[in-house]
């Protein structure tokens, strides 16, 4: 029992809080609904209840939350659930909309006959909707994209393509077609909404005519604007004027042209490029409904200019456009100047040149044209057809003889109707040879062009001759000869180039390298000729030079080997069997060996036998120079007489001794000359004084001529002298009593000149070289003797000075030599000699 009211006790505690919240609800329901005299008791109760149990406090808590959070909820509901009302009401609206809007849509699309295809995205099914018998007759709506069914085929692949790009890049289009049956048909495709809608609709009667000049008007805009580009790109000016002619519209080039901003600056200053003149004279050609052409001046973006104007009336007013002709009349002055010069150019060939124009008719020749077929200038003046020509020449027989002339003068007339150059070669009666061309030119006509080639055709003969020629005798010479090409091929050879080489002919025919001759070096004895020859043959060509060599074989033959590079890049190689030469040259070498010792033994001999005979014709002369004086006693008449006769001989003897001596000292170089100053004037004269005795024996005159400022040169004063001195005893020798002889002397520049001229009787021509001869003397009738060595010495002493000796002479009118000498002294003496005479 305690147990129970233990439990009894805790489940009165336990249910003790729920009572307090019953009642303290049931206490703010008591004082929300007592009357205001209450209500200020009420608050000091609560409190007391409050502070008598917190749980009840917190109970009251938890009410109070609760009916808040149902309050609110209840009003968020209320609230919600009028703003779904109002919306629900909108929607329905919208659809009620909605639904007339597709009830006038379908009163649209069946208000006319039209078929509406739509495709939600690339790859969606399509929708169609609308009169399918526009373009079938089967109710088959798939039937409709098969635009080939109901299109022509150029018309279905157009209309493919411009639905593939709206519907995978959404652009527009809009077209008329012509179906199959006869329909027109305008489809107009866009995108709409994210969706490709493309409309088909038949147009006739009204619309289709509005269709027609809406194209029509889109063309005609299209092409207004192209045109009125094409007009600003191109370099004339273009203007339209209004009626009363003020400017309505200017292109670009017109602008630039007036110098203005654009074209609306133009036209709103009224820019005229036109001078005063010349709009007037448009202006009245305008009103009487003429074009109007000129050519007037202009100043035009601040230049002067030469215009070729065109202004047309149209129904807005006129249209204008001005072409600068400034340049083409300069091209055309330069292409008259330039035809001239051409002309004037082809004036001066030889080659005959005649252009016919399209009518056959001559417009232009050369000089050479005339002159070849030796026509008047007043024929081809008339500008004759190309058969009056031809048939001019025929009767003047300067045509090749045709069996058929009109035949042969048709196919010549064919060129006019030719493409390419036409060639003919005509042989004419007097003998010559012309190549003649007919080029067609590109305006009609043709350009005939005449070479002689007479000359050309007889070379080329010639030359082929001379090819033959020089083939057969290159095949009979005994050398052998071989060309090799620029490849290192043989490209020649004669039958001595295999037999020297001991090659196979089959081989060379071959035309082989010459690597494959390298059996060449077998014969030469080694590998270093063939090396050599190989070098020339395959070198490069700037760096390739001549190449020379004798060969001694091993056979015992010896060959001459020239390896020379050609012009075009070939090289010859020749080979000469000198087996003989040499054999013969070592003949010769050891004889004239043999000939130079006995020569030099001969000399040796002559000039001891000279000198021995020297010595006593000096003892001879000086004695009879000793019996001639008197000094031993006197002698007679006739002793006299030999004793002249005796010295006579002797000196003469000495002088042949002295003579033989100077030609071997000469012979042997051993000649020495004492070179100085020489004095001409009295070289001349002692030499002179040396013979006088011989002329005044022979009764002979002497003139010494001494020409200009003679002075002195570089020479061996007493070979002068004795060259003189032989040269005047040959001229006395060789003329008779009375005679005159000149010894002149003059000085030619840099060289000094001796002259000795006789008037004796000449020499023939055919011995005027032999007189120099050793031993030889021609007497010619004359009385002169002597051993022949007079001029020989002359000559040697003459060239031994480095001089020159000449011989001019003519039977019966004397004989001149000349002796020219270097003048190695510029020394000139200040009096001039005169000529004397010595009797």
């Amino acid at each position: 029992m305690g147990k129970r009211a233990r439990n009894g006790s805790a489940g009165r505690e336990r249910n003790r809080p729920h009572g307090g919240a019953l009642r303290c609800a049931a206490a703010v329901l008591c004082a929300t609904a007592a009357p205001a005299a209450a209500q200020t008791d009420y608050p000091l109760l609560v409190l007391d209840n409050l502070r008598e149990n917190q749980d009840v406090v917190i109970g009251l808590s938890l009410v109070v939350g609760l009916v808040l959070f149902s309050t609110i909820t209840a009003l968020l509901y209320l609230r919600e659930h009028r703003r779904w009302t109002k919306s629900e009401a909108g929607f329905l609206l919208e659809l009620n909309d909605l639904r007339a809007k597709f009830d006038r849509a379908e009163v649209f699309l069946a208000a006319e006959p039209q078929i509406v295809i739509a495709w939600g995205g690339p790859s969606s099914e399509p929708e169609i909707e609308g009169d399918l018998g526009l373009v079938t007759d089967a109710p088959v709506a798939r039937r409709v994209l098969a635009f080939g069914y109901w299109l022509r085929p150029d018309a279905a692949q157009q209309l493919e393509v411009c639905v593939e790009k709206l519907r995978a890049r959404g652009e527009g289009f809009r077209c008329s077609v012509e179906s199959l049956g006869g329909r027109t048909l305008e489809i107009d495709g866009r995108a709409v909404s994210g969706r490709a809608v493309m409309r088909i609709r038949d147009v006739s009667g009204d619309r289709l005519e509005t269709l027609r000049l809406r194209d029509r008007l889109a063309r005609t805009i299209t092409e207004l604007e192209a045109l009125r580009g094409l007009l600003d790109a191109v370099p004339d000016p273009v203007w339209l004027r209004v009626t009363d002619g003020k400017l309505h519209w200017v292109n670009a080039a017109y602008v630039r042209a007036v110098e203005a901003k654009d074209s609306g600056d133009a036209l709103l200053r009224g820019t005229e490029l036109l001078e005063r003149a010349t709009r007037d004279a448009a202006a009245e050609s305008r009103a009487k409904g003429l074009v109007w052409r000129g050519r007037m001046p202009a100043v035009a973006a601040g230049q002067r200019r030469l215009l070729d104007i065109v202004e047309v009336p149209v129904s807005l007013g006129s249209a204008g456009m001005a072409t600068d002709m400034s340049e083409i009349e300069a091209v055309r002055a330069d292409l008259d100047r330039q035809t001239q010069a051409h002309a004037r150019t082809l004036d001066q060939l030889s080659t005959a040149v005649a252009i016919f124009d399209r009518r056959k008719c001559l417009v232009f020749h050369n000089a050479a044209y005339r002159q070849l077929w030796s026509l008047d200038q007043t024929f081809v003046d008339q500008h004759p057809s190309d058969s009056e020509v031809l048939d001019r020449l025929r009767l003047s027989g300067l045509l090749p003889e045709q069996a058929d002339f009109r035949a042969w003068k048709e196919n010549l007339f064919a060129a006019y109707q030719a493409i390419e150059t036409r060639e003919h070669v005509w042989y004419l009666p007097d003998g010559r040879t012309l190549r003649v061309a007919v080029n067609p030119n590109a305006q009609g006509g043709v350009t005939y062009l005449f070479d002689d080639v007479t000359e050309r055709f007889h070379l080329e003969s010639q030359f082929n001759a001379l090819t033959r020629v020089q083939s057969e005798t290159l095949d009979s010479l005994k050398e052998g000869v071989g060309v090799f090409g620029t490849d290192g091929r043989l490209k020649f050879f004669n039958p001595a180039f295999a037999g020297l080489l001991n090659l196979d002919p089959n081989l060379l025919n071959e035309k082989p390298h010459i690597d494959r001759l390298a059996g060449m070096s077998t014969l030469f004895g080694g590998d270093a000729v063939f090396d050599e020859i190989r070098a020339v043959v395959v070198g490069l060509t700037d760096q390739r030079t001549g190449f020379e060599r004798r060969i001694a074989c091993r056979d015992g033959s010896v060959l001459d080997c020239t390896a020379q590079p050609l012009p075009d890049g070939a090289t010859l190689l020749s080979f000469t069997d000198m087996t003989a030469s040499v054999n013969v040259e070592r003949a010769l070498t050891e004889r004239n060996q043999a000939l130079v010792e006995a020569e030099k033994l001969r000399n040796d001999f002559v000039h001891h036998v000279s000198y021995e005979l020297r010595s006593p014709l000096t003892n001879i002369i000086g004695f009879i120079e000793l019996l001639s004086d008197s000094s031993a006693g006197p002698l007679n008449e006739r002793q006299r007489e030999y004793a002249g006769y005796v010295r006579a001989s002797s000196t003469a003897l000495l002088a042949i001794i002295d003579d033989i001596l100077d030609l071997a000292s000469i012979d042997a170089d051993a000649l020495e000359l004492n070179l100085g100053e020489v004095n001409i004037d009295r070289t001349m004269h002692l030499a002179a004084e040396g013979v006088q005795d011989r002329l005044a024996e022979s009764s002979i005159r002497l003139n010494v001529v001494a020409r200009d400022y003679l002075g002195t040169f570089v020479a061996d004063s007493q070979r002068i002298r004795q060259i003189l001195f032989n040269l005047l005893s040959n001229a006395i020798g060789f003329s008779s009593p009375g005679q005159t002889i000149t010894l002149a002397a003059e000085r030619r520049g840099d060289e000094i000149v001796f002259t000795v001229q006789d008037e004796g009787s000449g020499i023939p021509p055919e011995l005027i070289e032999e007189v120099f001869e050793r031993f030889t003397t021609q007497t010619t009738g004359s009385r002169h003797r002597g051993v022949g060595l007079g001029l020989s010495i002359v000559r040697s002493l003459v060239e031994l000075h480095g001089g020159r000796v000449h011989i001019e002479s003519a039977q019966g009118r004397g004989t001149t030599v000349t002796c020219i000498f270097p003048a190695r002294s510029t020394k000139l003496d200040k009096a001039k000699a005169a000529p004397y005479r010595l009797a």
